[in-house]
């Protein structure tokens, strides 16, 4: 299998897992008021593998199954995104959408920067866990500032999203970094990468062994 064949394989297998996850309880895990996400994964690991292009694309994937979900139309959606999407459906699809596509943008910038400062081989996972923050912080800043701007009553909504933030949002992270790194490993170990010679697990020693 040719590298161009191989990506688009592997770029339609990650958009099938998102798909998946996200139209199960397993990639949105409802909390009442609001929603735990595993989709991050899926996202970072395709985006550090195959590059911001896909890793976008990915992003847009996730924010379409957000959308749906804050819309009712496909799963469960949380109290505090479907208040939003009454009072205003453009702000929901801007909460929906924005953090998704910059996660991989945070996963791929993070992960390129610690590759510079000899942190090659803690890459994968302080990249993963940086694009899962990522989408936490801006997923719920954007949820209290559009509250804000749409007047809606925000009366305990910054205690509310701190918790959710430190500790949802924390085991998010750290699943992604768990997760992914080992995926990420094998994947370019396999030629799947955009960037395998480049991978510190592809590189060849003085002795021309890995």
């Amino acid at each position: 299998m040719d590298r161009k064949t191989r990506r688009l394989a592997l770029t339609a297998l990650f958009v099938a897992l998102i798909l998946l996850l996200g139209f199960t309880p397993l990639g949105m895990i409802p909390l009442g008021y609001i929603n735990v996400t595993t989709l991050c994964i899926p996202v970072v690991i395709g985006a550090m593998v195959l590059g911001l292009r896909a890793g976008l694309a990915l992003g847009f994937c996730f924010g379409t199954v957000s959308a749906l979900s804050a819309f009712g139309i496909a799963g469960t959606p949380s109290s505090l995104a479907a208040t939003l999407v009454g009072a205003s459906p453009l702000l929901a699809l801007v909460m929906s959408y924005l953090p998704r596509l910059a996660v991989p943008a945070v996963a791929v910038g993070v992960q390129a920067l610690m590759r510079r400062t000899r942190g090659a081989r803690l890459a994968a996972p302080v990249a993963a866990a940086a694009g899962s923050v990522c989408n936490t912080v801006l997923y719920l800043g954007l949820m209290l500032l559009f509250y804000a701007l749409t007047g809606l009553d925000s009366t305990g909504l910054l205690a509310l999203i701190g918790g959710t933030g430190l500790i949802a949002g924390g085991c998010e992270a750290a699943a992604a970094a768990l997760i992914a790194a080992p995926i990420v490993a094998a994947l370019h170990r396999a030629g799947g990468g955009v960037s395998d010679r480049a991978h510190p697990l592809n590189r060849r020693d003085t002795n021309g062994d890995r």
